[in-house]
């Protein structure tokens, strides 16, 4: 076992803090990875103010994990020492299911075991990315391909994924008209991704200042979605919708957009149920209300090599460890365009204070 510098929430009220924690010693099949920059998701605070009702306390956030290799167990052949890794939302599943055995570990049916908060159906708690370091095991660590901005690769371990993994899933590319709805975290990779795949994006915004940014994200037209003239232009339009936001809202506004046969995928996750779809809305148009959670590990790296070769990575704002309580209160009121990474150089400068 080996000390790591964290920041964990001891509660659902209290300010997130520094707090040691024991990693395991690297096993046999065990990367132990120090962590250069983590992204912050909505996720992390959701689950440090339990909001879904189901934290496991002392909780240490962070699933959007890049660093540098430091040590590999014995019978470890896809990593060394010095290489770049990334680690996502997940750090095991029962490998066994069929989810595992077609490589969507993100629906095993045991139960993933997620990189903070522990195994989906309940089990001892893993702690997260606002760390110095962490161990994995090597079937669930990313390559990373060197670059100048690594800290902007952070965010694609889970909002890249999130959005790649649907409009993969649902065959988004050339001749296809896509809607993406809102602009933050997720949504403006989903814009990006959504372009680089060749579809004709469309992106849905409450917000009229975000109408130049979309369109410098790569959205082919920006609709506020307040507006319902603007709204009518793409009624019975698209093709695929991507609904990245987390608030509960109007589900049937969005669905009249679908053409026939059309599908929304959801993506954000609630703390309270967005309002129920009227049927009609479905069946008359034989229209499709989805989900999608992650991706596999297969598939994520499928996307780091996809954004690799793009030059896709997320708009960042870099903020220090220290600051994380404020960036949370900062991300409630959409102030960050569009995602915070924390330097953990500046963990261990705080550590050594």
């Amino acid at each position: 076992m080996t000390q790591a510098l964290t920041y964990a929430a001891q509660n659902a009220s209290d300010r997130l803090k520094p707090f040691k924690i024991e990693r395991r010693a690297p096993g046999a099949d065990d990367v132990q990875i120090d962590i250069l920059f983590c992204g912050v998701c909505h996720s992390d605070l959701h689950t440090a103010r339990n909001e879904w009702q189901n934290t496991l306390y002392p909780s240490v956030p962070g699933h959007e994990i890049v660093g540098k290799v430091t040590a590999v167990g014995s019978a470890v052949t896809r990593f060394k020492v010095g290489d770049l890794a990334g680690v996502g939302c997940m750090v095991d599943s029962c490998q066994h299911c069929a989810s595992c055995a077609e490589g969507e570990e993100q629906y095993c049916e045991n139960g993933f075991t997620g990189t903070y908060n522990g195994p989906v159906f309940g089990g001892e708690n893993t702690f997260g990315g606002y760390s110095d370091s962490v161990v994995v095991k090597e079937k669930f660590v990313l390559h990373i391909a060197p670059t100048d901005n690594l800290a902007a690769v952070a965010p694609l371990l889970c909002a890249g994924i999130t959005t790649f993994s649907p409009l993969n899933h649902w065959k988004v590319g050339p001749g296809k008209k896509v809607g993406v709805v809102g602009l933050g975290g997720l949504g403006h990779m989903a814009v990006k991704i959504a372009h680089a795949m060749g579809a004709h994006v469309v992106l849905f915004t409450t917000s009229e200042s975000k109408r130049e940014d979309g369109l410098r994200l790569g959205a082919d037209e920006v609709v506020v979605s307040r507006n319902p003239d603007e709204m009518a232009t793409q009624a019975n339009r698209l093709d695929f919708i991507l609904n990245t936001v987390a608030a509960p809202h109007d589900l049937d506004a969005f669905l009249s957009l679908l053409k026939r046969d059309g599908t929304m995928t959801l993506v954000g996750a609630p703390d309270h149920p967005h309002p129920s779809p009227t049927v009609f809305n479905l069946i008359f148009k034989r229209r499709s209300l989805a989900g999608s959670l992650i991706g596999g590990i297969r598939e994520t790296q499928e996307m780091l090599d996809f954004c690799a070769k793009q030059g896709i990575v997320s708009d960042i704002e870099i903020i220090a460890m220290k600051d994380i309580n404020e960036a949370y209160e900062r991300m409630i009121k959409g102030d960050v365009k569009y995602r915070f990474v924390i330097d953990m150089a500046t963990l261990k400068a705080e550590a050594a204070a």
